[in-house]
């Protein structure tokens, strides 16, 4: 458990997180070695002055061999307190006598060499014992000297052996030898020319080459410093005929053929066979009894030797070498022996122990042969030491019992065998120090809720001191289940409460000392809102939530996310992965390896929490794979695939698609669907068409869509067969009288089934028995001279080369219709308000199929009026039937019923109330209709009027209103008057007024809140009953004032103002005063202005000017501003370009132009040309809401006319004149106007008469009552502003 420790007087910086410290424990407890039992270790953190402290070598002798006395120089150093003495023994016997300071045994210039050969051992010692080093070894040798010797010549044959002999004198350090010649370069080596361990020079063969009188041995004694050149050899190869022959290998060395070797554990020995013959042989070793490639043996010096660095156990046993050439091969076997100078494998430590401890040391070494071991005290045997029964030594085991101050000493442990030996040290310190508590007073200790604490009292002393802890309320701590006492004073607390927050005192017993530790016990840290289990589509993104609580007094926390155990590394908000700080992790273009099981962690100082949920990536599945055809007989198969991955949406069912392409062009072949299969099946059994050639392949469905189809399957081609089925839809399609045409759905070329494919029809009478038939390739097929409308049994039977299909059933067709001869009778009509429901007898002499009925119906006027139009003529007009229902569509004035089937009744509905019909009635089938019924009237009564076509508004004052309506276009009966209600917006009474004279369509509303918006209504009533209302809110208009906010849009020679409107105010008339900024100008006006007209444009202005304009109202400036106009200042032309003469026949052409186009302006305008504006408005409204005089009834424009009307909308007039800015523009449209600018600034207008307006299209300008949008304040284009007149 981390523990966060902090002064009682100040904080101190947190704990590290658990993960370290576990380390840091760990690495410490690696480091340290295991104390031997009872043993002590002062603590750092403990103080004392002045310890003392056994002899310890710090510095040891080593065997050495001496040439002069310079080489003697024995080392032995030691420290300890008190300082340590040394004294020496060589061969058993003391040398010299004790020193101080320093134990180093240096030779005396006064003293031969030779006397310091010996055994010695060195001795420390004070007042705590003694330490003994290992006995060495001091071999005196004179200089190596090389005798003279004579000049050595050697000779041999080209192809034989040679060897040169190194013979350098003998020492205790064998030497290095180095061949050379007299420039001092070493003689090359190879596999046939090498130096062996004997430092002789072998030849495998000579070579002419090898020629030359130089060859000198020099040995290198290391020890000595010195090397010795030996007399240099001459060598002379003589040619010889042999060399073509070639010799079989031998070995120069080893001799014999086998070799035994000793070597010592971690020693180095080589193993070498140097051959000769011709050609060079080659070496190859091997371990008979194992793999040489696992012992630490390496071949080096061109396969001649096998070396062991660094030799082993491992590495005993047979070793053979064999050389051979293309003339035979030999061998040499080497049987190697490993044993092991003494080792140590345990070995014990110095350590402090309190009295009364029982002390155990080991002291375990190996070897080959196993070594004895000895126990020496302070240098002196064991056997020669008086006995103590509290110690026994058992091998490599001293134990000593009940240890006193006495005890203290250095033991010497020595192991020998026969190959040498080694000796340790170890002191054993019985020491007595005062107690004291090592770990800090007024530590604050913070633990979560449920976990464990460690209350830190490390004491130390010897002997060792005993320690007790108590809480608040001064009970034992000891006497807590949950509390467990270490052997240092610390206590650990498990299983903490928050009732355990406290301070609590640590001490030791029979002293004053002690400390306070304070305990904090934090909450839980929980997590809220675990990570979900998410289904992502693959390329979507997911959101995995980590909501947590933890407590306030954890103020570092971490939150960490790992998928499948791997850490999710937080990344930038364009990475894959986002962590945002709330904890919440958003996974984006979530692919297939996204998905996995995702952890969240959250981490503090105290506790860490974890909780884990998934990513399920799904998509559409991968197409099927692997389709075979098996199971193949005849035109059956079993079509199978193997399911691609489903991508964790179970595959619902598969789609099998098949392609036939014996009977299609290439280009044409098309996919079809075969079959649909579920899931859970993986093949499917298929019966094919005949004499066809299939591909199959399959689409895979799971929730999230459909697989990409599968790879297209092998071929497969069916055998030919006779036809299996027969055309379908056998039928006659006759259209001519007294002809019988027959017809078919021909057959797909996939159910021929073979070559040679024929229809076989066949037809007869129905009241005939034998039958006639004919074969044709394809429908239809025509049979004359049967009668009008004769029934026929006929059928089609399909055939091919190989046979005919299955036996056809016979249908009933008929031969060619006529119209029906004879007009429907009994025609009788019941009223119901505006429903008319119609009866009529059967219609006889049909010559044909019976179809159905047409009711023609007509409104000839209102109840009691003239009829417009006899339904004689209508039915004359009958080749105009799609005007005439254009025209019913439009006004309902006409329609045709059509009454579909042998039905003799049908509900007209939808009739106008108060009006005088007339309908007629005619039987039609395929060929046309009878002759109509003699026609019949009939009246419908008087209802209740709809609503007031329109309604709007005038303002007179700020306290009244005037409302204008006009009458219902609907009035169903007669008008007696109407009802005008009216009241204010918000709750209020209903105020009502009736007008009892149906002429008056206007009234006038006093005293009304100008502050308050009203709600209109005007009913029109008839002797029925009042109709639905015609609602509209308004409100009166305040007095108005000239704009005070004005978008100014400069041109050339001309300035475009443009402004808002108020909402409710009134037409206010006013004038624009400018001035140009020039030398002498003086102000000017421009004609009166409405201020609701929100556009004025002033013209005939200087380009490139600058004006001040103004708006006064009354005495007060309203509006003023500055601008420029457009364009550079106007200058005078160079004298004599207006006399240019193509200039003047350039101006003459134009103003030509100009007056031809005037002159056709004034003979349009002449012949009544419209307005544009005008002619808007007229489109505008529309001609089925406009009312029409009774006679107009069934009267429609004709196709001139429409012509003429079309041609008016789309061209309008060149002349078009705009009234802007000029006296008339709009005063003569009185408040109702609507002033709007297209995009480029074009002016267009609509006006809101008095007359008729569909019901609920009604617009009112800005000056209405009305609420509406003010336009835009944009201003007009160039070519509006030229038009205008001046």
């Amino acid at each position: 458990m981390c523990v966060s420790q902090r002064q009682w007087t100040g904080f101190r910086a947190p704990c590290p997180p658990v993960l370290p410290l576990l380390l840091l424990a760990l690495s410490l407890l690696s480091s340290m070695p295991l104390l031997a039992q009872g043993a002590i270790n002062i603590p750092k953190d403990y103080k004392v002055q002045n310890i003392s402290q056994p002899p310890v070598l710090t510095e040891t002798p080593v065997s050495l061999t001496a040439f002069s006395t310079e080489d003697i120089n024995l080392p032995c150093e030691a420290s300890g307190n008190p300082t340590p003495t040394f004294r020496w023994v060589k061969d058993g016997e003391a040398i010299g006598s004790e020193r101080k300071e320093s134990g180093t045994l240096r030779a005396e210039d006064e003293v031969p060499l030779s006397s310091y050969e010996g055994l010695y051992r060195c001795y420390a010692s004070n007042s705590l014992g003694t330490a003994v080093t290992q006995s060495i070894q001091v071999i005196v040798e004179a200089q190596p000297v090389l005798p003279k010797q004579q000049k050595v010549h050697k000779s041999g044959k080209e192809g034989e052996s040679m060897m040169l002999t190194c013979n350098p004198p003998e020492s205790s350090t064998p030497p290095n030898i180095h061949w050379m010649d007299k420039r001092m370069v070493h003689i090359k080596q190879s596999d046939r020319v090498m130096v062996g361990l004997d430092g002789n020079l072998y030849f495998s063969n000579l070579l002419k080459t090898d020629s030359r009188d130089d060859y000198i041995c020099n040995a290198q004694y290391i020890t000595a410093g010195t090397v010795l050149p030996d007399t240099a050899v001459r060598l002379t190869v003589l040619p010889s005929n042999d060399v073509v022959h070639g010799r079989k290998p031998h070995l120069f060395r080893p001799a014999g053929s086998h070799t035994s070797l000793l070597a010592l554990r971690g020693h180095s020995i080589v193993l070498e066979c140097i051959p000769k013959g011709l050609p060079t042989p080659k070496v190859k070793w091997t371990k008979k009894d194992g793999d040489l490639e696992k012992t630490s043996g390496q071949v080096d010096d061109y396969g001649r030797q096998l070396r062991f660095y660094n030799i082993t156990e491992g590495d005993d046993g047979e070793y053979e070498c064999r050389a051979f050439n293309d003339h035979g091969s030999t061998s040499h076997r080497f049987t190697l022996s490993v044993e092991a100078s003494p080792y140590w494998v345990k070995q014990p430590e110095n350590l402090l122990y309190s009295p009364g401890e029982t002390v155990r040391l080991d002291c375990q070494a190996d070897g080959i042969p196993t070594p004895s071991i000895t126990w020496s005290i302070n240098g002196q045997p064991l056997t020669e030491v008086d006995d103590d029964p509290r110690r026994s030594a058992s091998g490599g085991v001293l134990i000593l019992r009940d240890v006193e101050f006495t005890d203290t000493a250095v033991y010497q442990c020595e192991a020998a065998n026969k190959h040498g030996s080694i000796l340790l040290n170890t002191h054993l310190y019985v020491v007595e120090l005062p107690p004291q508590i090592l770990s800090s007073d007024g530590v604050v200790y913070q633990v979560i809720e449920g976990g464990d604490i460690v209350l830190f009292c490390e004491s130390f002393g010897s002997p060792r001191p005993h320690i007790t802890w108590e809480g608040e309320d001064n009970v034992p701590l000891l006497s807590d289940p949950r509390v467990s006492l270490q052997t240092d004073g610390t206590i650990k607390l498990s299983g903490a409460s928050l009732s355990d927050s406290g301070e609590y005192t640590c001490s030791i017993i029979l002293t004053d000392i002690s400390i306070t530790a304070h305990l904090e016990v934090l909450n839980r840290t929980v997590i809220l809102v675990r990570p979900q289990d998410v289904q992502a589509l693959r390329g979507s993104s997911a959101l995995l939530d980590c909501d947590f609580y933890k407590d306030p007094r954890l103020l570092k926390f971490q939150i960490k996310w790992r998928k499948d155990g791997q850490e999710v590394q937080e990344s930038s908000p364009d990475d894959k992965r986002i962590i945002f700080g709330n904890g919440t992790l958003k996974v984006t273009d979530i692919q297939s390896d996204d998905g996995g099981v995702y952890s969240c962690e959250v981490i503090t100082d105290l506790d860490h929490v974890k909780a884990s949920g998934s990513i399920t990536v799904v998509a559409r599945p991968d197409p099927p794979k692997d389709l075979s055809l098996s199971d193949v007989e005849d035109h059956h198969l079993t079509l199978s695939w193997i399911p691609g991955n489903s991508h964790n949406s179970p595959i619902i069912e598969f789609i099998v698609e098949a392609r036939e392409e014996r009977h299609t062009e290439e280009g044409k072949w098309r996919w079809e669907e075969w079959k649909r299969v579920p899931g859970e099946f993986n093949h499917l059994e298929l019966t094919l068409h005949r004499f066809c050639t299939y591909r199959f392949r399959v689409t895979a469905i799971n929730e999230l869509g459909h697989s990409d189809p599968s790879k297209p399957s092998q071929t497969y081609e069916t055998p030919p067969g006779v036809p299996d089925s027969n055309p379908t839809g056998v039928r006659s399609e006759s259209t001519d009288p007294k002809t019988l045409l027959i017809t078919w759905d021909e057959m797909d070329k996939r159910l021929h089934n073979s070559h040679g494919f024929l229809y076989k029809v066949f037809w007869r009478k129905a009241d005939s028995v034998h039958w006639n038939h004919q074969d044709v390739t394809s429908p239809p097929f025509r049979v004359n001279n049967t009668g009008t409308y004769t029934p026929f049994e006929i059928k089609v039977q399909a055939v091919n080369s190989l046979g005919e299909g299955p036996a056809p059933e016979p249908e009933i067709g008929h031969s060619g219709e006529e119209e029906p001869a004879e007009a429907p009778t009994g025609v009788t009509t019941t009223v119901m308000n505006s429903t008319v429901r119609v009866k009529w007898n059967e219609a006889q002499n049909v010559r044909g199929l019976l179809q159905g009925y047409k009711i023609y119906i007509r409104r000839l006027g209102p109840h009691g009026g003239r009829g417009r139009r006899s339904l004689g003529n209508l039915h004359k007009e009958r080749e105009k039937e799609e005007r005439s229902e254009r025209g019913m569509d439009r006004n309902r004035e006409s329609r045709v019923v059509v009454v579909r089937g042998t039905k003799t009744s049908e509900e007209v509905s939808g009739l106008q109330l108060y009006s005088t019909y007339e309908l007629s009635i005619t039987a039609f089938n395929s060929k046309g209709e009878s002759p109509p019924s003699s026609p019949h009237s009939f009246s419908t009564p008087e209802g209740a009027p709809g609503p007031p076509a329109s309604l709007s508004f005038e303002s007179p004052s700020d306290k009244s209103l005037i409302l204008y309506w006009t009458p219902p276009e609907e009035t169903n009966g007669l008008l007696l008057g109407y009802v005008v209600q009216y009241r204010q917006e918000v709750e209020s009474t209903l105020q009502m007024q009736i007008i009892s004279d149906p002429s008056v369509t206007h009234i006038e509303l006093d005293s009304l809140d100008p502050s308050s918006h009203y709600i209109f209504k005007v009913i029109a009533r008839t002797a029925a009953g009042d109709g639905p209302p015609i609602t509209r809110r308004g409100a009166t208009l305040l007095e108005g004032v000239p704009p005070s906010n004005i978008t100014i849009v400069s041109s050339n020679t001309s300035l475009n103002l443009s402004w808002v409107p108020g909402d409710r105010e009134r037409n206010h008339g006013f004038v624009i005063r400018y001035l140009r900024k020039s030398p002498g100008a003086q102000w000017e006006e421009s004609e009166v202005v409405n201020s609701t007209q929100a556009f004025y444009s002033l013209t005939g202005l200087h380009p490139g000017s600058q004006y001040h304009l103004m708006i006064k109202h009354g005495n007060d400036t309203q509006w003023e501003d500055v601008t420029w106009t457009i364009g550079p200042v106007p200058s005078e032309m160079p004298g004599g370009f207006a006399t240019q003469g193509w200039l003047i026949g350039l101006i003459s052409a134009i103003v030509l132009l100009v007056l031809i186009l005037l002159i056709l302006c004034l003979i349009k305008r002449s012949k009544g040309g419209k307005y544009a504006v005008k002619d808007k408005e007229e489109k505008e409204v529309d001609s089925e809401a406009r009312p029409m005089k009774d006679e107009t009834f069934g009267e429609y424009r004709s196709l001139e006319s429409d012509v003429d009307e079309k041609r008016s909308d789309s061209q309008p007039s060149l002349c078009v004149e705009s009234k802007l800015g000029s006296d008339d523009s709009l005063a003569e449209y009185g408040d109702s106007v609507d002033i709007q600018f297209n995009e480029d600034g074009s002016f267009i207008g609509q006006y809101s008469g008095r007359g008729p307006v569909p019901h609920g299209n009604e617009s009112s300008g800005p000056a209405s009552p009305v609420t509406t949008v003010p336009p835009p304040p944009i201003a007009p284009s160039m070519s509006s502003i030229l038009n205008r007149p001046s």
